[in-house]
């Protein structure tokens, strides 16, 4: 099939406004005009492998999404899903961080057409909704812990079964092994730090021990009110995990060592 053929092909099933652009033998860049949230173009490029034909979008996506994801982030939770539901639903492989996809019997444009789909499914993770941002901070709050406290000196959804039986006033996390356990507070939008902060003056009235830290989804993002309240019972906050993982592992190490 010549280029013309597999251009037109392309146009056909995809779209008119997309052109091929020689990179010399047998390799060809895709223009669409498709983007990333940012404005950025998917990248794609027609090459010839051994004796077959491909798409590749060479590590470009992974990439991009990285520049405001951790790499570690689109390996797990709620991302690892929308990801690995892409690439299935629309038979494309990822070849250690390289996506791609075969050209089979000439059908050039519904190659295409599945690999643009699938792309654009995956970049679904730079852009997620309120709620699904809000369970992903979680996720990520959650493996963020678990990568740097120890097992035995954690505790998540925790609540104290002397005074509060009923797990009504529950801590995110509890790291214990010092002389005041510290309580973690994971905050993602103004109703968690409200329940954080009536929580925290439950165990301060009940005489329990501890000491308290604060991270934010996004600290900017809370009622000046409800962060006021908070602030006056909490010692340390951060104002986001994104921004701050140096400093928050820091902290947490300097906590572990105390007796």
């Amino acid at each position: 099939m010549s280029v013309d053929t597999i251009e037109q092909d392309f146009k056909n099933k995809v779209c008119e406004q997309l052109r091929l652009s020689a990179e010399g033998i047998n390799r060809y860049r895709v223009f669409t005009p498709f983007l990333f949230e940012d404005g950025d173009h998917l990248a794609v490029v027609l090459k010839r492998e051994q004796d077959r034909w491909i798409l590749s979008d060479e590590g470009h996506t992974y990439m991009h999404l990285t520049y405001d994801l951790d790499e570690k982030d689109l390996q797990k939770g709620t991302r690892q899903k929308i990801i690995t539901t892409a690439l299935s639903a629309f038979s494309v492989n990822d070849r250690n961080g390289e996506l791609i996809i075969g050209i089979q019997d000439d059908h050039y444009g519904d190659a295409l057409y599945s690999f643009i789909q699938a792309l654009l499914k995956i970049t679904d993770v730079s852009y997620l909704s309120r709620e699904r941002v809000r369970s992903t901070f979680m996720e990520d709050f959650r493996n963020f812990i678990e990568e740097r406290v120890p097992k035995n000196r954690r505790s998540f959804d925790w609540n104290d079964t002397q005074h509060d039986p009923e797990g009504k006033y529950v801590i995110d996390c509890r790291i214990n092994g010092m002389s005041r356990p510290l309580f973690v507070c994971a905050l993602p939008g103004d109703d968690k730090v409200r329940d954080a902060t009536i929580g925290l003056l439950k165990f301060e009235s009940w005489g329990v021990p501890f000491r308290s830290v604060g991270i934010f989804e996004d600290q900017e993002e809370i009622n000046r009110k409800v962060l006021a309240r908070f602030s006056d019972i909490c010692e340390k906050q951060f104002s986001s995990l994104a921004a701050n993982k140096d400093r928050i592992s820091k902290y947490l190490e300097e906590a572990l060592r105390e007796s």
